[in-house]
């Protein structure tokens, strides 16, 4: 099972503020949802994907899993989470390439 924590919440309803204030493109709310349910369906399956150990230091603070969804040729979505001994998904901090520093 896949639990959604707070923080990745945030992280979720700041992309929509993000992208609906961004100015180097306008995005309707329908499109800015789309975007962000997007990413949420990918966290939703994280129980059947491939899991990744997180490599980089911004992530491990977050968890020891991560998941990278490439949205397009430039933004990858990275989404950093943990897995219990019952192998449910915690999901902990949802992440641009644009804030990973390698």
């Amino acid at each position: 099972m896949v639990f959604i924590n707070t923080q990745a919440k945030i992280d979720l309803d700041n992309i929509v503020i993000g992208l609906l204030d961004w100015n180097k493109i306008t995005l309707s709310v329908i499109e800015v949802m789309q975007y962000v349910d997007d990413i949420a369906t990918i966290c939703n399956k994280l129980d059947v994907a491939y899991h990744h150990h997180a490599k980089y230091n911004e992530h491990l603070k977050y968890g020891k899993y991560s998941y990278p969804y490439n949205r397009n040729k430039n933004t990858t979505w990275y989404i950093i989470y943990d897995i219990d001994s019952d192998n449910n998904i915690f999901v902990n901090k949802i992440i641009s390439n644009y804030l990973t520093i390698s």
